[in-house]
This record gives C-alpha cells, sequence and structure tokens, in this order.
C-alpha cells in the first residue's frame, strides 16, 4: 500500500497549506473542541430537539443492515478513520520509536490496565447496596482517545512528545479493553462467523503489503494501490460492524498491519504515506463530526446527579480511578519489574496524564446505555455523570499539564539561549 504524501513547496496553494495545519493536533484539537461546545450549547438550548432529530437521521443501505442514524455514522464509521491514524502512529512507535524498547511498552499497557480496574472498584463500592446500578461498573473504565489527544495537543503543545505516546498507547490498550467488557458482559451475543469473517479480511490486508513479491508487483501494476485497499478496508469495517464487535476496532486493527519498510523502488514506505493523505481528513472533517454529533449530552440537575450513586460512583472513578489506577499503577509497576519510564518525563507529568484519561464520553456514554436502558432516570443521571467527570478531568489536567508545558518551554528556552549568544 502506497499512497504519495504531499510534496512540501513553497508554491504549495490553499488546500496543501490546509491539509499542513490540519495534520497538526493543536489544530484538529481545537476543531474537536468546537464541535462539542457547539454541540454541548445547542441540545441544552430551546432548539435541543432540532439536534436531536438530526443526529437520528438514518441513512444507508437496509439490506447490509447499514441504514444507520447519523450519530452512529460518525462513531462506527468515521471515528473509524481516526482510530486506523492512531493505530498506524503506534505500529510506527512500536517498530522504530519509543516502543520498540519492551520495558517502555509495558508501561502504558500495565498503566491502562490498572486505569481500568480501579475506577470499575471505585464505581462497585459506591453502588454495592444499590443493585439497580451496580450494573454500571464498566462506564468510568473508558478514556476517549480522540478527547484526551485533542485536549492534551491544546493544553500541552510543550511537553515531551514521549507523554503523547503514553496516551496514545494507554487509550489504545483501554479502549480495545472497553470492547471486550462490552462484548462479554453488555452484548447479547457476537457473530462468530461475521467475526472470524472480519479477521480473514484482516489477514489479507496484511498478506497484500508484506506477500513475498506480491507487495512488489502491486505496486509495479497500473492499478492504483487505494483501488484494492480501500474497497477491502471498508469490507473489513462492514463485517466487523456485523459481528457486534465495535466498529473502530477494524481501523486500529488495520492501522497496526501497515507497512512501515519501504520495498525497493518505492519512496517511501505505505505507513507514512497513508499518515500523510489521513490525517487532515481525520482531523478536518472525521473528528469534529463524531464529537458534533456524540458531545450531545442534556444536562440533567446537578442536585439530582450527586445524589445518584450511579452517577457519583461515575464521576468518582473518572476523576479519582483514573488518576490513581494510571499514576499509581505505572509508578509500582517501575518498582517491581524492569519497565521503565522515559527519562524525558517526570512523573508529576504522569499525574497530569492520568487525569486527562479521565475523560469518559464516547465508551462510557455507550456503556450508560447499555447499563440503563430500562431506567431513563440512572441513565440522565450516568450522561450528565459523564459529562461533568470529563470536564473536571480536563479542568484537572489543563492545571497540571499546562503547569508542566510551561516549565518544558522555559527549559527549552534556557538550553537555546545560551547557544543563541545569551539573547
Amino acid at each position: 500500500m502506497s499512497i504519495d504524501p504531499p510534496a512540501h513547496s513553497p508554491s504549495r496553494g490553499p488546500l496543501s497549506r490546509l491539509a499542513e495545519a490540519l495534520r497538526s493536533d493543536t489544530v484538529g484539537g481545537f476543531l474537536l473542541i468546537g464541535a462539542a461546545l457547539v454541540a454541548i450549547v445547542w441540545i441544552n438550548s430551546p432548539l435541543g430537539g432540532v439536534y436531536e432529530d438530526l443526529r437520528a437521521v438514518t441513512l444507508g443501505p437496509e439490506s447490509l443492515h447499514l441504514n444507520l442514524s447519523l450519530e452512529t455514522w460518525a462513531a462506527d464509521a468515521l471515528l473509524a478513520v481516526f482510530f486506523f491514524v492512531v493505530g498506524n502512529e503506534l505500529k510506527q512507535e512500536f517498530v522504530n520509536g519509543e516502543l520498540r524498547d519492551p520495558r517502555r511498552a509495558m508501561l502504558p499497557i500495565i498503566a491502562a490496565v490498572c486505569g481500568m480496574v480501579v475506577p470499575a472498584a471505585i464505581y462497585a463500592a459506591v453502588n454495592f447496596s444499590s443493585p439497580e446500578t451496580l450494573q454500571g461498573w464498566g462506564i468510568p473504565m473508558a478514556t476517549d482517545i480522540a478527547f484526551a489527544v485533542a485536549i492534551l495537543a491544546v493544553i500541552g503543545r510543550h511537553l515531551p512528545p514521549a507523554l503523547r505516546t503514553f496516551l496514545l498507547t494507554l487509550a489504545i490498550v483501554d479502549d480495545l479493553g472497553a470492547i471486550v467488557v462490552i462484548a462479554v458482559f453488555y452484548t447479547s451475543g457476537i457473530d462468530l462467523l461475521m467475526l472470524a469473517a472480519a479477521l480473514v479480511g484482516l489477514v489479507l490486508f496484511g498478506y497484500l503489503q508484506r506477500g513475498r513479491g506480491l507487495a512488489a508487483r502491486l505496486n509495479a501494476s497500473r492499478l492504483p494501490n487505494w483501488a484494492v485497499y480501500v474497497p477491502l478496508a471498508v469490507v473489513i469495517w462492514v463485517l466487523m460492524h456485523e459481528s457486534g464487535v465495535h466498529a473502530t476496532i477494524a481501523g486500529v486493527a488495520m492501522g497496526l498491519l501497515m507497512r512501515t519498510a519501504k520495498l525497493p523502488g518505492e519512496a517511501h514506505d505505505p505507513s507514512h504515506g497513508v499518515e500523510q493523505v489521513l490525517r487532515p481528513w481525520s482531523a478536518g472533517l472525521a473528528l469534529p463530526i463524531f464529537a458534533f454529533f456524540s458531545a450531545g449530552v442534556v444536562i440533567d440537575g446537578l442536585g439530582a446527579v450527586v445524589r445518584d450513586p450511579a452517577s457519583l460512583g461515575i464521576i468518582l472513578g473518572l476523576v479519582v480511578g483514573k488518576t490513581v489506577g494510571i499514576a499509581g499503577g505505572s509508578w509500582l509497576t517501575t518498582k517491581v519489574t524492569r519497565a521503565e519510564l522515559n527519562p524525558s518525563l517526570k512523573w508529576i507529568d504522569i499525574v497530569g496524564m492520568s487525569q486527562l484519561a479521565g475523560i469518559g464520553f464516547t465508551v462510557s456514554l455507550l456503556i450508560s446505555e447499555l447499563s440503563f436502558a430500562d431506567s431513563p432516570g440512572h441513565l440522565a443521571h450516568a450522561k450528565t455523570g459523564v459529562l461533568a467527570a470529563s470536564l473536571i478531568a480536563t479542568a484537572l489536567a489543563a492545571v497540571v499539564l499546562g503547569t508542566r508545558s510551561r516549565h518544558y518551554r522555559r527549559l527549552a528556552a534556557d538550553r537555546v539561549g545560551p547557544e543563541g549568544g545569551g539573547s
């Protein structure tokens, strides 16, 4: 799979300059946050019904069970593009970057597990005497990778790149864990035949890039590579969607299968080439639309929310549980195993990132709907609890990571100053 990245030329047109801007996490982060704020304000305004009607509009072929609402298309299809970009980026890190050292790769993976177990335990403790809400224990387990990465880009522009890699790895493992929890505890059944077919498609996707001589012959043919891989990717996504497993997993899997080494005659490896093409679409279109349709949460009475053990457990789980689980689990892991923290990071950086991981949102809202489908009151409070916890986590992380970002900016300025003649 080889897609030529745009040429870097001083005479680039406005579309090329826009694409280059959208490759920045900061620009994409502002777009995503802006779209989410529009959704929250709109749904809580007198015109909230119009917003609800808009995201309930359905389209797609009914014969393929794809007559889905706009909200579902955004969460399952557009977000899969983002997950592909993230999975592809992680593949580059595992092969050539920060995570190629198993001692460092181990840390965010274990941290993710701890960051799921501790919030669930806190929720269960708060709701232990409330059987009607206990089934919501899975709600605070999830980290919303799209929002977390966007917030990190906006508030932490001078933080070490290793922190973003840590967050990406943690959030991917967290999302995979959340999908397993949904499949095992919150889904009536998985279509194993469709899942097996999706896995066959993924094997084919990887083989087409790595098969002995096959990838080279494909590159040498007159057939554009996208004409092979795009239809195959769509088929894999449809099969994964039909299996009952969250379809974004198809995006992660294909991203992790991307080839990061060049073949003879290739100007660049397919992993970096496709990233150049897809990242602007992901940041400029997929994520803002996803945020717009997923962030529309009606803010229920805060007094009732605090008194409901379900929403209280969610808030404590996401705000306290994520921080204790991720930061505490990471620190403990370095003490009892060979895992190590990247030397460019300090533990206070991990604490701030752990607070940021308390942004639950999309998957947390999904598990809320599955947990309280027959209890509208608890469902409304749970959704408000997810929103409140995400806002609190963002505010706390902004204080810590914003301070650390300014610290790293001063360090960089001090290093540049003497080298630049003391300016």
